[in-house]
């Protein structure tokens, strides 16, 4: 069902215009939820009885994965699994469901997820519905090296509980290593679900189990020729930012322009063996109940350039070190990220320590080694046999040394040409080309964020879309940092890309960003928008897609003429409708 919207030419003032719009994008996703909806057995009417409603919060997919994991779950227990994003969820509905499962993670500091946010803001506000009718658990994923883990999930099961609902299943909190944990609690929470439903328990329907795919998930990566191991930046820009390109030849690997590629690192030599020296031990000294060496472990299964929060506390209890000690003892978040900026595990070693650490005790406080995730830079419709990558490599000196990226070194430095790394597609469904090819597109990417919109316009070019595109695009240099520039340009001159504006931070006295480029054509892109644009940002999440979403809220104020109350709204409906999607990290 195509999304409404109003006509350039429709006879309606601004205002006019912005409340019917909302009017009718309400309608649609009433519409769209009651498509959805399975029908109830006219013979039995057990179906309506025993749905479960899992709803999920997802920024790059993750949380997505396990909700048709879950769907999978039900079906087995004999229930009816409708999945939808929490996003799209119309709180009237919502009030009426009965058993819902919540799969949510995470985003940045304790973040809801992008399609979690209207969700939330729903049934955190004073005007939410009871919900003593409804039966909920949730599941929450997040990163324990991060302040706030799982704090989304936290904060939806509180207020679910306060507003009334009944917990079924306690909330399961998973670290980035979830999968397990995740399967265990979903065999376990289904039967309740089940009970609690009136099921029979018996699955609705034996269906045999997809092969897996080599490549499908971080579990069963695919090792992948790297074929193109090219650099972008200038040799005199400050920045050494590289294309990749990895064979898919037979791996029968699919993916969609805006999915990622998760990379499955090996740790650094360096590090290692100065690890192992630190440690007093040799690559191949044995491991109790590990089948690898300790060589083997510090290079591929755990984290050593990220310091675990595990190891940095026992570090806080055997040290003199006095900053480190009072950080912990009083919680400061901002002082701990200032503290432990350019330290890796090496770094907390080295402290002064009141006792030494056994090599199975280190051991025991190391986090496991996880993939890298880099949003996928090519369309399969252009390059059906090839996956591209755009990275920025890492590299700095802290403490006499020189540190590095764990992945973009790697792939930089220590994968040759036709060399096999291990790489997985991950699929990001809430980041996709719209299927309407008349849609236009307003693209945010400077740096490596331009790496989903290269695969966007190469699709639009391969299915011969005709909306219009238009890229704002920037870096530090445009004589040492325009990436891309040969293709954007002739992207241009074919008329696939049909605005491109640059901004350049430091080629003049004050620095010009994407967000000034974007207030500077204000006029334009608001009527782009109303236009039924959908608005993408890729990027760093910490300061250029927060100064991106401010430019865009004061846009829609300034040439729609709204207040800030109305450009709030206006941007909450570009949400509802998948017009303002984001890929940030």
């Amino acid at each position: 069902m195509k999304i409404p919207y109003i006509p350039e030419d429709a006879p309606f003032n601004g205002e006019q215009k912005y409340w019917l719009a909302g009017f009718l994008a309400g309608l649609h996703s009433r519409l769209l939820v009651l498509e959805e909806r399975p029908q109830a057995d006219s013979g039995t009417g057990a179906a309506a009885t025993t749905q479960l409603h899992i709803l999920f919060g997802s920024q790059t997919g993750n949380a997505e994965a396990l909700a048709q994991s879950a769907a999978k779950a039900a079906r087995d227990s004999g229930l009816v699994p409708v999945v939808q994003a929490l996003g799209e969820v119309d709180i009237e509905i919502f009030a009426s469901m009965r058993h819902v499962l919540v799969i949510t993670s995470t985003y940045g500091e304790g973040e809801m997820p992008d399609n979690a946010q209207l969700f939330w803001q729903a049934i955190s506000a004073s005007t939410a519905p009871r919900l003593e009718q409804m039966n909920f658990a949730v599941l929450a994923i997040g990163d324990t090296g991060y302040d706030g883990f799982c704090q989304a999930g936290k904060f939806i099961d509180m207020r679910l509980e306060q507003l009334g609902a009944k917990r079924l299943y306690d909330r399961i909190d998973c670290d980035i290593d979830y999968e397990e944990p995740s399967h265990q609690w979903l065999t376990a929470s289904m039967p309740q679900f089940a009970a609690s439903a009136g099921s029979s328990g018996k699955a609705l329907e034996n269906r045999p189990e997809a092969p897996v795919i080599p490549g499908s998930n971080k579990q069963n990566p695919y090792a992948a020729a790297l074929v193109t191991n090219r650099r972008l930046s200038g040799p005199d820009s400050d920045k050494d930012i590289r294309h990749y390109e990895f064979d898919l030849t037979d791996s029968g690997l699919k993916y969609e322009a805006g999915d990622a590629l998760g990379v499955i690192p090996v740790n650094d030599p360096t590090l290692v063996s100065l690890l192992l020296a630190q440690l007093k031990a040799d690559y191949d000294t044995p491991v109790s109940g590990y089948d690898r060496s300790l060589g083997d472990l510090l290079t591929y299964q755990f984290e050593i350039s990220e310091p675990s929060r595990k190891l940095i506390e026992w570090v806080g209890q055997n040290t003199t070190n006095q900053e480190l000690r009072h950080v912990l003892q009083h919680d400061d978040k901002d002082a701990m990220g200032v503290w432990l900026w350019g330290k890796d595990s090496l770094d907390l070693l080295q402290l002064e320590l009141a006792r030494s650490i056994g090599i199975p005790e280190f051991v025991a406080l190391l986090r496991p080694l996880q993939h890298r995730a880099y949003s996928i830079s090519s369309s399969s419709k252009a390059h059906p046999n090839q996956v591209h990558l755009t990275i920025a490599s890492v590299r700095y000196h802290s403490a006499g040394r020189a540190r590095s990226g764990v992945c973009s070194t790697y792939l930089a430095e220590r994968v040759g040409r036709g060399e096999k790394p291990s790489i997985f597609i991950s699929p990001n469904k809430a980041f996709r080309v719209p299927a309407d090819g008349n849609t236009p597109l307003i693209m945010v990417g400077p740096g490596t964020g331009i790496a989903p919109f290269r695969a966007f316009l190469q699709e639009r070019e391969a299915t011969g879309a005709k909306g219009k595109n238009w890229l704002f695009f920037g870096d530090q240099r445009l004589e040492h940092d325009f990436i891309y520039r040969d293709e954007l340009l002739n992207w241009q001159e074919k008329g696939v890309l049909n605005r491109l504006d640059l901004a350049f931070s430091r080629d003049q006295a004050k620095k010009i960003y994407v967000q000034n480029r974007m207030m500077e054509q204000g006029a334009e892109l608001y009527a782009w928008l109303q236009e039924g644009a959908c608005f993408y940002v890729c990027g760093d999440a910490s300061r250029m897609a927060k100064d991106v979403d401010k430019a865009l809220y004061e846009v829609i104020a300034q040439f729609g003429g709204l207040s800030a109350e109305r450009a709030a709204d206006y941007i909450d409906q570009l949400k509802k409708e998948k017009r303002y999607l984001r890929d940030v990290y």
